[in-house]
């Protein structure tokens, strides 16, 4: 089952091909964009290779990353989202969203991650959805809160700290009660 493509007022969320590795990798290369992330970013040809293995690699049905375009300008690649087994591995299923840092401060992360959520609690059922961010990034912190996700407990994962936080299919459907964005 290829991933569903999901438009908002300003996005266009579509499965992330080859064709969007070079825009990846420049989001990554830039120091703050991936700040709170453990990843091979400092080592060109590793960093090349991981790239490649994730826009490559089969994650399960409905499951896998999100390029996130803008619908004004189609062609500006502003990021990501995944909906993947938990570092890649499971079993839990993780959300995750990078952008670029001229993405930042729109609402473009709550946008993109709100129907991909949605999406994994009704149309793939499953039971809750997972978040592990870096306690200094407030601003991922802030889109989680936005998409209706708690703190569940804190962490270390390959020796940096996290916070998990964690949505329900119960808990969505609570937060689409009060949310018309939700519904």
């Amino acid at each position: 089952m290829p991933l569903p493509t999901f438009h908002t007022d300003r996005l266009e969320l579509r499965a992330r091909t080859i064709q969007d590795f070079d825009a990846c990798l420049a989001m990554d290369r830039d120091p703050e964009v991936v700040q709170f992330v453990e990843g091979p970013w400092n080592d060109p040809l590793e960093h090349e290779r991981f790239l490649k293995g994730r826009i490559e690699a089969s994650f399960g049905e409905g499951l896998g990353y999100w390029s996130i375009f803008s619908k004004q300008i189609p062609n500006r690649f502003l990021g990501w989202v995944l909906l993947i087994p938990y570092d890649a591995v499971g079993p839990e299923i993780e959300i995750g969203w990078r952008l670029t840092r001229e993405a930042w401060g729109y609402g473009y992360a709550t946008e993109a991650a709100r129907p991909v959520t949605i999406y994994a609690l009704r149309t793939l059922g499953l039971r809750k959805i997972v978040a592990d961010i870096h306690p200094e990034n407030t601003a991922s912190i802030h889109v989680a809160s936005r998409l209706g996700m708690t703190r569940r407990e804190d962490g270390v994962h390959n020796g940096a700290p996290y916070r998990r936080y964690v949505i329900t299919r119960d808990e969505l459907q609570s937060a689409c009660d009060g949310d018309a964005d939700l519904r």
